[in-house]
């Protein structure tokens, strides 16, 4: 069956505007921009004691870098805002398969640059050179259409880790445009967990 010219455009258009929607929000920079913000866990450690109020913040570094998106991340407790506990930076890049990578750094001093997501530009006084990769703990994550979000993991048993009698650790991410899903879990040499979350990851809702 042959369409009237103005409906074959119409229908056209309309394909066109959905594939671009689909395409916008599965994007690098949609990612980014649902990552950077101020997160907390307040209302999930009011409704079960075993999960603390942590909050989170993420803002871009380096802006001038054309090789992916860098981000400043703090965590810290409620009430302990000035001694963050975790300090860390994610490379973002997307890869030729359609998947995101999150590759994991530290730094030196990292106490020094505490309260930095408040700043214009993080993390001015270093560059990416200056970070240490931790190898294996880089997070790979894919759009999920069904459910509106990003998702993935670790490779397994691929992160290293020294804390409280690990020997590795996993990251399970869940990203939405109002909230990040974070479960972080730590593993002995008989692969009986040390540390970390156990009944379920942290939810933390976006407050700006």
């Amino acid at each position: 069956m042959v369409l009237p010219p103005m409906r074959s455009f119409l229908l056209s258009f309309s394909f066109l505007i959905f594939s671009t929607n689909l395409f916008a929000k599965s994007d690098l920079a949609t990612l980014s921009q649902w990552m950077q913000g101020a997160f907390n866990s307040q209302k999930q450690a009011e409704a079960d004691k075993d999960f603390f109020n942590i909050h989170l913040y993420m803002k871009q570094a380096w802006k001038q870098q054309s090789d992916g998106i860098w981000l400043y991340v703090e965590q810290a407790a409620e009430g302990y805002l000035d001694k963050p506990y975790r300090q860390r930076v994610y490379h973002l890049t997307q890869l030729p398969d359609g998947r995101f990578s999150s590759k994991v750094y530290s730094f030196d001093n990292a106490l020094s640059y505490a309260g930095d997501w408040k700043k214009k530009s993080p993390l001015e006084t270093m560059t990416p050179t200056d970070l240490k990769l931790r190898e294996g703990c880089a997070v790979f994550l894919r759009w999920d259409e069904k459910n509106q979000s990003y998702s993935g993991e670790t490779d397994a048993k691929k992160c290293s880790s020294k804390l409280r009698g690990a020997t590795y650790a996993t990251s399970k991410v869940i990203v939405f445009e109002d909230r990040i899903e974070s479960w972080d879990q730590g593993f002995d040499a008989a692969d009986k967990q040390v540390w970390g979350a156990i009944k379920s990851g942290y939810v933390f809702d976006r407050q700006g």
